[in-house]
């Protein structure tokens, strides 16, 4: 098992920044790719930005040049520093565990518990 827990969240005006933080404790063994997804009242879960072990880097197309993903050796702390946030980018933000091939994310069923991101002025 892996737990995992966000924090950084808030109330940030249009423009402005953030800085999410995930912690990862438990079987971390088994991880090697941490990622941040997020999920807009109304609409589905959504993967934001991804990071491997080895510092791979990738992100959605609707918030690539804004946000960066990073982390300490991807296995137990991983960031997401937010800039230039927009209106549609509020949303509950969620922290996973997962694992990286094929040239894919795939997400292990290990969740925060959520952080909630509101950008509005």
């Amino acid at each position: 098992q892996v737990q995992l827990v966000e924090s950084g969240g808030g109330l940030v005006q249009p423009g402005g920044s953030l800085r999410l933080s995930c912690a990862a404790s438990g079987s971390i063994f088994s991880i090697d790719a941490m990622g941040w997804y997020r999920q807009a009242p109304g609409k589905q879960r959504e993967l934001v930005a991804t990071i491997t072990s080895g510092g791979t880097t990738n992100y959605a197309d609707s918030v690539k040049g804004r946000f960066t993903i990073s982390g300490v050796n991807a296995k137990n702390e991983a960031y997401l520093q937010m800039n230039s946030l927009k209106a549609e980018d509020t949303a509950v933000y969620y922290c996973n565990a997962g694992t990286y091939y094929s040239n894919s994310y795939h997400p292990y069923p290990y969740w925060g518990q959520g952080t909630q991101v509101t950008v509005s002025s």
